[in-house]
């Protein structure tokens, strides 16, 4: 059994204590997921049932009883982190050999966890910095996998995965779990209310505000849901019915912003991605989708020249005198490759500051806006992942001059700080910047994307615009006649 009691958690730098007297048992054998807004500490609840903290991240804590296990995989929200070797094949020998597998076994092995997983590779020793981001979860959880633990951990295991990906895992995991334990933190519902037997929902403070079955959670407790912003079925529907939500206005223009002419993006030798001819236009909202792997990140890396790439690529940027990075603002995918500072506070400082300015009163309405300003003084790497997210969103904005390219935005966050986002991100449009995002999520793509990128094996395979803003644009010029 797992098990705590009186759990108390204190920050470094924090005046408040976390899980204050949080008490919590999960017997062997049972499938739990804990819910709860972005910072509300799901995955620091996740790592000392792991014994991570304060094991081997020293975070203070007290608990009258702390029963943990030694025969667990876990798998983080970023799984760059969690990576000890350079190669996938390197990756899963390591976990192996640290399992006394006998060399001769192994590559068999290795070839059945990524089967697992849904990862095929024409060559297993392939470099994990080359890929994607859904890749390297998948490859994560097969990492797990091959522990065979007792109890199995997983944060938001299926995050950047698309939702072929992510029903594929969770069918793995289902078909895999037999008499595991199995704590998850995961904010796709739909694919885990039917695994689970329990769900304990945690409020803003990591205080237990719920624990019973996922029928009765959902049931009982929506208000709950709402009120603190996390996810549940009918998320979506509320948002487009409510009145925070406004329909598509179709303000964009055939002013051209960026446009590229036969171009590749590069990995070292390697061509990622090839398109032939695409225009950014002022005032679009572009959706990139596609498969994992197929190459949108590299699509968007390729824009701002962030690798080699081959062919032409025009900025019509009002001061072409300017340098991109002054005219496009960029989120990466990983939020901790753009910070900067030493506080959150100075990281949207120092965005604002890029732009010549230094207005304190625009710096703490983002800090409110994004739902920051209660951690202003943290490092940013202090941060959960899903305020690292807001904080990468929030120094984009800050600094938005024609147009801002996010690569999967959402990710790791709860209802309301999603929904939040995509207000903020459309009141931009409205002011005539641009947005580019990757994004997995379908319900942006129909109801907020001007138009849609659809990749597939490293090509543009096709570019279509969503049913609401064609809806909207014959609208418009029906009205106009």
């Amino acid at each position: 059994m797992l098990e705590v009691e009186k759990l108390r958690v204190k920050f470094p730098d924090s005046d408040h204590f976390l899980f204050k007297d949080l008490s919590l048992s999960i017997p062997f054998g049972q499938k739990v997921l804990i819910v709860g807004p972005s910072g509300s500490g799901k995955s620091t609840l996740l790592q000392i049932l792991a014994g991570l903290i304060p094991n081997i991240i020293e975070v203070p804590l007290k608990a009258e009883k702390l029963q943990i296990t030694s025969n667990y995989g876990i798998v983080f929200q970023d799984p760059d982190s969690q990576f000890c070797m350079p190669y996938v094949d390197e990756e899963l020998a390591f976990v192996l050999e640290n399992n006394q597998v006998p060399a001769v076994e192994m590559t068999e092995i290795i070839y059945d966890l990524l089967a697992k997983v849904n990862v095929r590779f024409e060559n297993i020793h392939t470099p994990i910095h080359q890929l994607s981001g859904g890749m390297k979860q998948r490859l994560a959880i097969a990492s797990a996998l091959a522990l065979q633990p007792q109890v199995l951990f997983l944060d938001e295991p299926t995050a950047l995965l698309d939702v072929e990906g992510s029903k594929q895992v969770w069918d793995t995991i289902t078909s895999i779990q037999g008499e595991q334990t199995i704590v998850i933190i995961e904010h796709k519902m739909e694919f885990v209310s039917d695994i689970v037997d329990r769900v304990i929902m945690l409020d803003d403070q990591g205080k237990i505000v719920a624990d019973n079955s996922p029928s009765y959670v959902f049931q009982h407790y929506k208000q709950d849901f709402d009120q603190y912003g996390i996810w549940h079925p009918t998320s979506w529907s509320d948002y487009l019915a409510s009145k925070s939500f406004k329909a598509i206005q179709t303000n964009r223009s055939n002013q051209k912003l960026i446009e590229l002419e036969s171009v590749s993006g590069y990995y070292q030798k390697t061509r990622r991605i090839f398109v032939e001819n695409i225009v950014i236009n002022k005032g679009d909202w572009i959706a990139i989708t596609g498969a994992n792997g197929s190459g949108k990140s590299t699509l968007v890396q390729t824009i701002m020249q962030l690798i080699k790439t081959k062919g032409t690529i025009h900025y019509h940027f009002a001061d072409g005198r300017l340098p991109i990075y002054q005219k496009i603002a960029f989120v990466f995918q990983n939020p901790e490759l753009q910070f900067v500072t030493n506080s959150v506070y100075h990281e949207l400082a120092f965005s604002l500051k890029n732009k010549g300015n230094s207005n304190h009163t625009i710096i703490e309405n983002h800090l409110m806006r994004y739902r920051l300003a209660h951690v202003r003084e943290l490092h940013p790497y202090q941060l959960s992942m899903g305020q690292k997210r807001r904080l990468s969103v929030a120094t984009a904005t800050i600094m938005a001059e024609d147009i801002i390219i996010l690569d999967e935005p959402t990710f790791g966050q709860d209802a309301i700080n999603t929904f939040m986002m995509l207000d903020c991100l459309e009141e931009l449009r409205q002011q005539g910047i641009t947005i580019v995002m990757v994004t997995h999520d379908q319900q942006i793509v129909d109801h907020l994307a001007t138009k849609e990128w659809i990749i597939e094996q490293g090509q543009l395979a096709e570019e279509r615009y969503p049913c609401s803003f064609l809806s909207k644009e014959v609208g418009d010029s029906t009205h106009a006649l």
